[in-house]
Formats: structure tokens, sequence, C-alpha cells
């Protein structure tokens, strides 16, 4: 059943602010607007921002009280650094000796460019002893004698012995200037990278600030109290007063809240992910139920930024087709937008008559092979989006949909050229296209070892039918558009859950460090509006760099979705046996809970040992886990402790890169507890028993268990 709450995803772009409310309860799309976003009015895009919500409320028929939650996604801190419109940071290094000789080094930063012929601005001051207030002093005068609007505070080994930086910072904050210490914005070691984060986070705080201010200040006007949530750019979103500490985080979140989409609303736990505009395809990995993220890399240089693994090919929805001679030799980069061209199959078929195709260079440094069309309406570009029309890719109702007239007649020109007919110089055209995309997703696919037999092709944004469905043709990989794709991002906004990263390099952790990197993370979600309940915490442990991760996602209320409408038995043996390429009498249900179903069945293999797959299904019928070779094992949360402690002495291997644990998952309540990324056993079963405590004894807990080779 629906209720009258909402949860309202608002995605700030370029050029347009996207809103949609989906409904708290049954997460259905119940309205959809679109404005320009607000660049140049006095309150910026504070002012788009409460458009799109009140014309949402009005198309809706909500008011503000039924606002449960609230997010809104923006470019605003990558369009800063990508125009070089940041303010000037006064950099204090701090320490004697040969810390202090490290710390002088950071004057260098200035050199960083922001564009092409514009450099970070950056006035550096340095403080021998942060407790001598005087030199403190002085070294703000001097940084801000040379513009500073921003301070970062930086010290060798401040991640152990913060005091310094702490000192500088409050002496700094006490004359009102915004103020970042590098140990606030990451714990990890290294000066210059941890600095160099620090820095690219001061460069946009105040404009950062600014906005925070408004839209704040515009919201609680427009009489909303839900809690105001920002999109981070690793899929998950944080409170506002968190994005004013470190607003570097919603650098690069475009893309994620699209990702985002594709895992709340689609239910993606394996495959590719792949967001397809104009002019552009950006492709993002799933990967058992999570997204892949990765340190990103700002200013040329590497970064303690986690940020979504995205990579972009230069193909989207509006790329004209290259020709020479009677071949197609290429698609892109250039797009009919750029081009300032309409697209040939979005004209009225009589505007198409006479229709010759020529050849051009859209842009002056463009190679002269851009075919277009100069017909009897015109002069209009060849497309991605005309050739997927013309092979009836496009489903109705698709942003991208045109009548399959003006779509033939689009690529009857040039079929005549290439000698051949209408489909197949439409599949020629998808074929370049998407060739540049398959290379990329293959790659991606490899880096993170997905399964083919598991992954999916998910499309998303206003061209994913030109892309996405060609791509899944060719590869032989199953693909789908998600559902209201040109809105998958403010959907992905909305649904979003609070995220937060905790890392730090404690050589060889033992299980009370490991447990406190878990506990501070989950902490941190629940500072920000997590309900507790609901808190998922997923810890890595890195051997080799000494990295203890945790990350931990909750949502800001406890979710009930209605049940009326889930998945049979039936469906999800079928679900199963479709993921395990299995006959449904082969496979069995090995165990389960009350929110998820284990199937399985046996590869048998001549020469080698039977393997045993094994699929998680929940109760919608979606596969949320899979794995290649596994162990099931069925008991309570009272019991567990012993089960859990015999199964994983009994698959920890032993060899000469040391001991390594089981990769353990574990099914409890509705929830899939993901304790694979830790490989000594102690802190492993450490954190099993984190994750059952104030539990009742006779809840029935599931083991999932693989042995690492």
């Amino acid at each position: 059943m629906n209720t009258h709450r909402i949860r309202v995803g608002i995605d700030v772009g370029g050029t347009f602010t996207d809103a949609v409310a989906v409904d708290a309860t049954s997460l259905d799309l119940l309205g959809q607007v679109k404005v320009p976003t607000s660049h140049h009015h006095e309150d910026g895009v504070a002012h788009g921002i409460v458009e799109a919500l009140g014309r949402l409320l009005e198309q809706t028929g909500h008011t503000p009280e039924d606002v449960t939650f609230l997010a809104h996604g923006t470019t605003q801190a990558t369009n800063a650094l990508l125009e070089g419109d940041v303010a000037t940071v006064g950099l204090i290094g701090v320490g004697t000796g040969p810390g202090g000789a490290l710390t002088r080094r950071l004057a260098a930063f200035r050199k960083l460019e922001l564009t092409p012929g514009k450099r970070l601005p950056l006035a550096y001051a340095h403080v021998d002893d942060p407790d001598d207030t005087a030199a403190v002093a002085a070294a703000l005068d001097a940084v801000t004698r040379e513009g500073a609007q921003v301070v970062v505070a930086s010290q060798p080994f401040s991640v152990d012995r913060p005091e310094g930086e702490d000192a500088v910072a409050a002496a700094a904050r006490a004359r009102g200037l915004p103020t970042t210490a590098a140990h606030e914005i990451t714990s990890l070691y290294g000066l210059h990278k941890r600095t160099r984060t620090a820095v690219v986070n001061a460069a946009i705080l105040p404009r950062m600030l600014a906005t925070a201010d408004l839209v704040d200040a515009s919201i609680t006007k427009a009489g909303v109290s839900a809690p105001l949530m920002v999109m981070r750019c690793d899929g998950g979103v944080m409170s506002l007063d968190e994005m004013r500490r470190r607003p570097l985080l919603t650098v690069l979140s475009g893309p994620a809240a699209g990702v985002a989409g594709a895992l709340m609303q689609e239910r993606v736990s394996e495959g590719l992910f792949l967001e397809t505009g104009g002019t552009s395809t950006d492709i993002s990995v799933v990967r058992r139920g999570k997204v892949a993220v990765r340190h990103a890399t700002m200013l040329g240089r590497p970064s303690y930024l986690s940020a979504l693994d995205v990579r972009t090919v230069g193909v989207g929805g509006g790329s004209m087709v290259r020709v020479d001679g009677r071949k197609v030799v290429g698609v892109g980069p250039r797009s009919a937008h750029i081009a300032g061209l309409p697209y040939a199959c979005f004209a009225e078929p009589e505007e198409l008559r006479d229709a010759r195709l020529t050849l051009i260079r859209p842009m002056a440094d463009d190679p002269a092979d851009y075919a277009v069309l100069d017909a009897a309406g015109g002069r209009y570009a060849i497309t991605m989006t005309c050739a997927a029309n013309a092979l009836g890719r496009v489903p109705e109702g698709d942003f991208a949909r045109c009548d399959p007239a003006a779509a033939e007649a689009a690529l009857a020109p040039l079929a005549a050229v290439l000698g051949t007919d209408v489909a197949t110089a439409a599949a020629r055209l998808l074929d370049a296209g998407t060739d540049q995309v398959r290379a990329v997703a293959e790659e991606m696919m490899r880096d993170y070892r997905l399964d083919k037999d598991t992954a999916l092709l998910v499309g998303g944004g206003g061209g994913a039918a030109t892309v996405t469905p060609h791509l899944a043709a060719v590869t032989g990989l199953p693909g789908r558009i998600a559902r209201h794709n040109e809105v998958i991002s403010p959907i992905g906004v909305a649904l979003a859950l609070i995220r937060e990263q905790v890392e730090r390099i404690v050589p060889g952790a033992g299980q009370e460090q490991i447990l406190a990197v878990r506990a501070e993370a989950e902490a941190a979600v629940i500072a920000q509006g997590a309900a507790a309940e609901g808190v998922e915490v997923e810890v890595t442990v890195d051997p080799q760099t000494h990295t203890v991760r945790a990350v931990a996602t909750g949502a800001t209320e406890l979710r009930t979705q209605d049940r009326a409408h889930r998945a049979g038995e039936a469906d999800r043996l079928r679900a199963a046996a479709e993921s395990l390429h299995a006959d449904p009498a082969a496979v069995r249900v090995l165990a389960g809970t009350p929110a998820h179903t284990v199937y399985g069945t046996e590869v048998h293999r001549r020469f080698r040992a039977d393997r045993h797959p094994v699929r998680v299904v929940d109760a919608d019928g979606v596969v949320r886990l899979h794995a290649p070779d596994a162990r099931v094992a069925e008991t309570t949360v009272g019991q567990a402790p012993e089960t859990l402690a015999r199964l994983v002495k009994e698959a920890t291997s032993y060899g000469d890169g040391g001991i390594r644990a089981p990769a353990l998952r574990l099914l409890l309540g509705s929830r899939i507890a993901d304790l694979s990324g830790v490989l000594d056993p102690d802190p492993l079963l450490a954190l099993a028993r984190s994750e059952l405590r104030a539990r009742a004894a006779d809840e029935p807990v599931v083991a999932v268990v693989e042995v690492r080779a």
C-alpha cells in the first residue's frame, strides 16, 4: 500500500535541474519535473531546487510536511574545478627539522594546474611551533595578505598526532576563516597526497558553504522539515553539515546518482550500469550488490578521495556518424548538440524530402568526414538515436523514441551511399558506436572480475536505448533499459543511503583495532540521521597496505516495503535457475531466512573437484548474491559463534602467502552482512560476533562460505 509520505530527489545539472517524488513505502515514482538550472539567480542553484520542489509537490498533490527525505546532487564542485573557479588557499605547514623540510615542499602545490594556463591559487606560510601563538598569527597574516580566503593546516604524522594542525585550525577559525585540517579529510598516511586532497577540498569550500547555506535556508522557508542530504561521489548521501566540512565528497558525484538509481531501483547485484546522454556514456560497475569505488585522480594527481570508478566514452545518443567512401569509419566524438544540428529522426518526414548525404567538418579542428543530411527542411545530423529507432531498439514511450518512418527516411541516404539497405546501415552505425563502449565495458569486467554468466547490462539516461540494447545484442550479455531511465539520476538521489567511509593504516591490525574502525563508521552514519537498527558495515583489511577500511550505510528510516507483490516460490526458483544456467529440476533450496532463499546446484567436472555454485534470492525474486563455489550452513544467533568458528577453521587455507580465512557472508534479518574483506580468522570471527549482538538467540542465520584460492 502507498502512504502519503514521499522521498524527493533533485539532480542539479549544468543545464537542467530534475526532481522526482518517490513513494516512501512502495518506492514507486509518483512525479517528475524539469526546470532550468538557476546559475545566474541571486540565490544561485538554490532557487532552481526550490522551484523544482514546489512544482513537484503541486504535481503530486503533496505538502512540504509529507516530505520524509530530501536530497540533491550537484555538479557545482566538479564544475568549479573544471572551470578553475576556486578560492585562494592559505596553506600553513607545521614542523621543524626533517618534518619541517617536508612541509616546506608543499608550497609547490601552487604549480598545480586547474585548467590549461591557470594554476591553483595558493599562498604558503610556515610555522615551526604550532603552540607559538604569535608565530601562528604571523603566518595567518601572511597568507591573508596574499589573498587567502580559506586555510589548510598540514603537519607530518598528523593522523596520529593532530594537535599541531588543530592549534593552527583553531586560530584560523577564530578569525572567521573557513578552515580545513588535513587529518580531518583523510586518516591515511602520505603527507603530500593527504595535503593535496585537503587543499582541493579547501579550494571549493567557500563557494560550497555559500550554496549550502542558501539551499538550507530556502528549503526551510519552503516548509520542509526533513533532513536535507547531499549526494556523495561514492553513491551514498551525507548530511548538509558533513558537506560543509568535506565538500570534496560531492566532486564527481554526477555519475554516482545514476548508479545509485540502478542499485536501488533496478536491484542490480552484478553487472555494468551505462548512463548515456547526448554526447557520452558513463560506465560503472556493480559487483556483489555494491558500487565499485577507487581513489580518484584530481588535478592530474592521485588523491585520497574515494569516488565511483566511472569511465566515460565519447559516444551518446546524439553522436554523429563518420563516413569514408562506402564505409562507416566511426561515430563521434562530435555530437549533434555541439554541432548545433537537429537529429534527422526527429524531423517530420516531409522535412526530409529530397535529402542527400553531405560530409562536413562540424568544428574547425574536426575531420571533414561527419555525415549530415541536406534536405527540404534544412541540415540534419545522422545520429545513434536515428539508427536505434531505425532498428526498432527504442521502446514505446521512451524519451528517445521517434516516428519509425522518420527514422527510416533519416537512414535511407546513408544506406544508399553504403550500397546496402536501411537496417544494415543502421546496424553498421550502431556497431561503430558500441565498439568503443564495448572495449571499455570489457576492460572493466576484467578489472573487477565480473562473471559473464551473471553480469547484466543496465542502461540509464535519456539516450539509454541507443547504446545498451545494441551492446547486449553484440556481446550476448543480458541487457535492459532502466525504468524511468531519463530520470534515473534523481531517482538514485531519492533512494540513496547515507554512507560513510573510514580508512586507517594499522600495521598488524588486530580485532580490537578493526572493530574500532567499524564502530567509528557506524557511529558516523547514525550521527547523520541513519536509523541505527538498519545500518550495515562492510570491513576490508588490505594486508599489503595495512589499510583497514569500513564502509557504513543506512537509511534515515527503516524501510518497510509493501509485501503484496512479492515473488512466489516458483518465481524465485526460476530466477535462481536462470542465473545458475541450470535446469530448475537440478536446483534445490539450501537454506533460508524470512528475507532470503539460498539455492544451489552441483557442477561435475572431469579430473577436477565438483563445484557447488550458490545464488541468494530476495523476496522480490532478485538474485542478491552469486557464489561460484560455496558451502552453506543454517544456524541461529545463539549457536552461530560456535558454528562459525568451526566453518572458518575448516575453510581457512594456508600457503606461501600466509593464512587466508574464507570469504564469509551472513544472511541475517533483512540483510546480507558481507565480511569477505577480512583475511585473518580471529578478526573475521570478531566481526561476525559484532553483527550478531543484540539479536534474539533463536533468530535464524545462514552462513555462505567460500574458500579462497
